[in-house]
């Protein structure tokens, strides 16, 4: 499965998709309550099997008629969604989890609808009919495979975007012969390779920490209500998509060229939420989680293979020359001499020469998909 992402041409008949979205979130309220009562009623909850039979005959009443301006099959996917969530966080309950259940949502917050089987038809060239409307697309790239699902999304700009989602088997290149490295992630520098290479953090986030704060600042000032505060939340909305996509950019750019040095790329099995709750917004700024995604995606694409090492092992304690293992190391310490052999070791890129090692050991030679076990993701 390959997924398309195109913007909507900026046009006066968008709001006919932006009120679509409006009763999404509508109807998605509903069946919410309706969750939430029967589940005090009988204190158990409701399949998504009733839950769409009742929805049937809602819509044939005079009162709910308006629901079937949005299509079954999207409002089937809203039930689906809900039921999902639902049995996530009674599964999370299970596991001792701590979670909320599904909530409530303000209509402006609520993004998107999703059509399967019908409701759309894509066109030659940029255009595309959604429920009997033609709209006309970016279109950067040629859509390929069959087309199974198409979801409209509205950013928080008022943006429109479509998701096109098709089946395609994608072919990866031939596993190639070459070098392989270590990556050993940190906080000031984003990530050192076993090569003694260190690839600085862009702390996009950081950078423009004093814009956010004054939009912020006039966001807070202004009139609940009024066109400015609209002006006011649109800036700093736009202000955050930028830094999205400056980091995005970066991963992309960053992954592509690892894949093209390396052909077989090792990394640690990071604790990312673990690592969220000791420093917080400096982690989400990074997004490693985000890269790791995009690395383990070009990696498949371009021959490429790796292995997450046990997130335990103790890369940067132990001496790569010798294997001598210390009792403790201190994160303020970055480098350090080993007792055993004498060998002086800058912290990180110590720790990218161990976990290329123990990667290159435990390596089976098998190819890396996005959906695998094994990936790095």
């Amino acid at each position: 499965m390959i997924t398309y992402n195109f913007k909507l041409y900026s046009a006066k008949k968008n709001k006919h998709l932006n009120k679509k979205i409006n009763l999404a979130g509508a109807i998605y309220n509903h069946l919410i309550a309706l969750h939430r009562r029967y589940y005090r009623m009988f204190n158990k909850g409701i399949s998504v099997t009733r839950i769409q039979l009742h929805i049937t005959k809602l819509k044939k009443t005079k009162r709910y008629a308006f629901w079937n301006n949005l299509g079954s099959q999207a409002i089937q996917d809203i039930a689906q969604r809900i039921d999902r969530a639902y049995k996530l966080f009674f599964n999370n309950i299970k596991r001792g989890v701590r979670t909320s259940p599904p909530s409530f949502k303000k209509l402006r917050r609520y993004h998107s609808f999703t059509l399967k089987q019908a409701g759309y038809k894509i066109l030659e060239g940029n255009g595309i009919v959604i429920m009997g409307r033609k709209y006309k697309y970016f279109k950067s790239r040629e859509i390929n495979g069959k087309v199974k699902v198409l979801t409209i999304k509205r950013d928080m700009l008022g943006d429109l975007w479509i998701y096109i989602v098709t089946e395609e088997e994608v072919q990866p290149k031939e596993a190639r012969s070459g070098k392989s490295v270590g990556l050993d992630f940190g906080l000031k520098t984003f990530l050192t390779t076993s090569d003694g290479e260190k690839i600085e953090s862009p702390m996009f986030m950081r950078e423009a920490s004093v814009k956010i704060k004054r939009q912020s600042r006039r966001l807070s000032k202004k009139k609940r209500g009024s066109k400015n505060r609209k002006k006011a939340r649109l800036n700093l909305a736009r202000t955050h998509r930028k830094i999205a996509n400056q980091r995005k950019d970066f991963h992309f750019k960053l992954a592509l060229d690892l894949t093209r040095r390396y052909v077989s790329i090792f990394v640690e099995d990071l604790n990312m939420k673990a690592m969220q709750r000791l420093w917080g917004r400096k982690i989400s700024d990074l997004g490693h989680a985000q890269f790791l995604n995009t690395l383990n995606w070009q990696m498949y694409k371009n021959g490429c293979q790796g292995t997450k090492i046990n997130r335990f092992y103790p890369s940067s304690k132990t001496c790569s020359a010798c294997s001598h293992i210390l009792a403790e190391l201190p994160l303020s310490v970055r480098a350090w001499t080993c007792p055993e052999c004498g060998a002086i070791h800058d912290r990180d890129i110590n720790a990218a020469i161990n976990i290329q090692r123990v990667g290159a050991s435990t390596l089976k030679g098998e190819d890396v998909r996005p959906d695998s076990s094994g990936c790095l993701c």
